[in-house]
């Protein structure tokens, strides 16, 4: 009987400290967030922008926040994820286009010389994306990013690319529109492509997403209205693109901006020259053992212009080995 009770005071008890944990976290709504003063910044900014009297309070229309995606929401290396989809897409299509086997970058593609196509530039990236994203309806396409993400896996971690979103990131997301922040991602990456899993596993809504885009038309097809995606460039949501397509999307001027590289300067820039409490942020990738080690040499996510820009305007920036407790969902316990 004695030991009945002993072991049933030795249960509550670790029921006890169980709840107490767990009670902790529910109240920390940045558990992966190591503690120090990035996230205190972060706490204070949003938590202050949504008090109403408080000295950073921002009106609810106001509290527009906007993200950079590869390298700031999920993982970017070895390269941009969109790039291994048209790889991948060129592959599938090797087959009805033998003239490929000879051309760059296509023949890179195929053979998955990365070198030879971090060479090929804007240019070669291009020239994949129209071969591989135009000539479906816009349907058709997110049935085909929709398949690709669900059968593909990174070449590191041997996950779906959806599992290589940075946890971190994504509960500062919720921390945001719990607070009355409306989420927006503003990428360099492809709208549709984007919109096809952004609302998913970020929570932002297809109307939220800006981003890069071909043109596309108006047809009926089979008797069925459709749009269809051409092979003709129509805006690179990237640099300075960034701040004019935010003007012309979203029609405010974030109060807060995330980013990670050089091509995300201009928006921070354009987020910081307005009136009022601004919070601009950078993701520093300082973590070669979770994730990668990169900046100023890097030929994805390059980050040096917006690094010491960061300096001398007093931005935050995430270190994400000192900063993050966990990088990704999957780390945790």
């Amino acid at each position: 009987m004695a030991c009945d009770c002993r072991l049933h005071l030795v249960l509550r008890i670790s029921l006890l400290s169980f709840c107490l944990a767990g009670s902790s976290e529910a109240q920390d709504p940045l558990p992966s967030w190591n503690e120090g003063a990035t996230k205190d910044a972060l706490l204070d900014f949003v938590g202050c922008a949504a008090k109403d009297g408080c000295s950073k309070y921002i009106p609810p229309a106001e509290r527009v926040a906007v993200f950079d995606n590869d390298g700031t929401l999920w993982a970017e290396k070895p390269i941009y994820f969109q790039l291994l989809f048209a790889i991948d897409r060129v592959r599938q299509l090797a087959a009805d286009h033998p003239e490929w086997q000879e051309q760059q970058p296509f023949k890179a593609a195929i053979e998955g010389d990365q070198k030879t196509l971090a060479a090929s530039g804007l240019e070669g990236i291009l020239k994949l994306v129209m071969a591989t994203h135009a000539g479906m309806t816009t349907d058709e396409f997110a049935a085909t990013v929709r398949s690709w993400l669900k059968e593909a896996k990174h070449p590191r971690f041997g996950r779906p690319y959806s599992e290589l979103t940075y946890q971190p990131m994504l509960e500062l997301l919720k921390y945001l529109r719990a607070n009355g922040f409306k989420t927006y991602i503003v990428s360099g990456g492809g709208i549709d492509f984007l919109r096809v899993f952004a609302e998913e596993i970020y929570g932002i809504p297809p109307e939220q997403v800006v981003g890069s885009s071909i043109k596309t038309k108006f047809e009926v097809r089979d008797n069925k209205p459709t749009v269809v995606r051409l092979p003709e460039l129509d805006f690179i949501d990237d640099k300075e693109g960034k701040p004019v397509a935010i003007d012309r999307f979203i029609g405010r001027r974030p109060v807060a901006a995330f980013g990670n590289s050089d091509g995300d300067l201009q928006m921070l820039q354009w987020t910081a020259a307005g009136d009022g409490p601004r919070l601009c942020m950078i993701i520093h990738h300082t973590d070669a053992k979770r994730e990668w080690a990169y900046d100023r040499d890097s030929h994805v996510g390059q980050l040096t212009r917006a690094l010491d820009e960061a300096k001398h305007q007093g931005w935050f920036v995430v270190d994400m080995k000192s900063d993050w407790n966990s990088v990704f969902a999957f780390e945790r316990p």
